[in-house]
């Protein structure tokens, strides 16, 4: 079978839809499938709004064309483009969604610090520009000519499915990627890993606040933004004290994943959809609160409390490889 894969970004660039088209190519081609991935690249991006879509339309075309499988990795910069070949030739396709394009992009345009989950109010849909509203009636174009959407967590499912009148009966929910035990290694240092993309949502500011607070520096945490390639990241963690995220939002954050993967305790943000999965094995914080980012911190830099957050996380063996992800999307 030919599938086709359409990315926003693929390695050498960094981040969770990258390793995830990464990690299905891989699985697909160990099933014996042959496998064509067209990621929006950065010919793409240097195009204004608009001729870029039908640039990289142009570029799937043949590909799409063959396929007998096309998987999409988000709900806007490819989907747009596969969503308009698939009107033309009449050809179904599946999107995966990953996080949340419009409430990204409007929050790092007012700088407002609105949760996800509260997003979709009448008030910030009022606020919406006409660039913003065109993304909103066409995202739900899209959706609703997707064969099926899927998700990787039921929260996100919930939350989209009133403001972009998704049909529930055409979801699914596919976990992300979960591997095998790494061993981890003993911290040198009470290194906090927060690494992560520097917009607004992820709340970096919020965070080097807390770590510049007198009682955090006290007990000897630090903190560690420092963004490097995968393989690299996951030395880091490895070598890490433990792991903290606080965005506003996150539907399935692949760090903190990674970081029960090593063994190493977390601080995640509440606003989260692993919460109901990994609730018992984490600290979960206000993203809102940076007294409760604060305390959750210096809680955790005890050593008592350090080593019954690392028996919590050594318990849990959860797998969910590529293998079984590529099967689930197929199905």
């Amino acid at each position: 079978m030919k599938i086709l894969i359409a990315t926003g970004i693929y390695p050498p660039d960094l981040g969770g839809p990258a390793e995830y088209a990464v990690g299905l190519e891989d699985a697909y081609r160990r099933m014996g499938h042959s496998v064509v991935v067209k990621a929006f690249g950065k010919t793409e991006r240097g195009m204004p709004s608009g001729l870029r879509h039908v640039y990289y339309m142009l570029r799937c075309l043949w590909a799409f064309v063959t396929a007998d499988r096309v998987i999409v990795l988000d709900t806007w910069s490819v989907a747009l483009p596969i969503a308009m070949l698939s009107s033309v030739f009449h050809k179904e396709f599946v999107i995966r969604t990953g996080g949340d394009f419009l409430w990204e992009s409007y929050v790092e345009r007012t700088e407002k610090p609105v949760l996800l989950r509260e997003f979709y109010t009448q008030d910030n849909v009022d606020d919406f520009t006409y660039k913003e509203r065109f993304i909103f009636n066409k995202t739900r174009s899209i959706l609703r000519k997707a064969k099926t959407i899927i998700y990787s967590t039921d929260w996100q499912r919930q939350i989209w499915q009133k403001p972009y009148l998704v049909n529930i009966n055409k979801t699914r929910v596919v976990e992300n990627y979960i591997g095998e035990r790494i061993p981890a290694l003993p911290p040198a240092t009470k290194s906090f890993v927060g690494s992560t993309r520097a917009v607004a949502w992820k709340n970096i500011a919020t965070l080097e606040d807390v770590f510049a607070s007198r009682e955090v520096y006290v007990c000897g945490a630090r903190l560690d933004c420092e963004r490097v390639p995968h393989d690299e990241f996951i030395e880091k963690i490895r070598k890490s004290y433990a792991v903290i995220l606080v965005s506003l939002g996150d539907i399935s954050p692949n760090m903190i994943l990674d970081a029960v993967r090593c063994g190493k305790p977390f601080i995640c943000t509440r606003e989260c959809g692993l919460y109901d999965k990994l609730k018992s094995i984490g600290l979960w914080v206000d993203p809102q609160n940076p007294e409760d980012i604060r305390d959750k911190v210096v809680w955790l830099s005890d050593e008592n409390n350090y080593h019954d957050q690392c028996l919590k996380v050594a318990v849990y063996r959860e797998t969910h490889s590529w293998s079984d992800i590529a099967k689930e999307i197929i199905k």
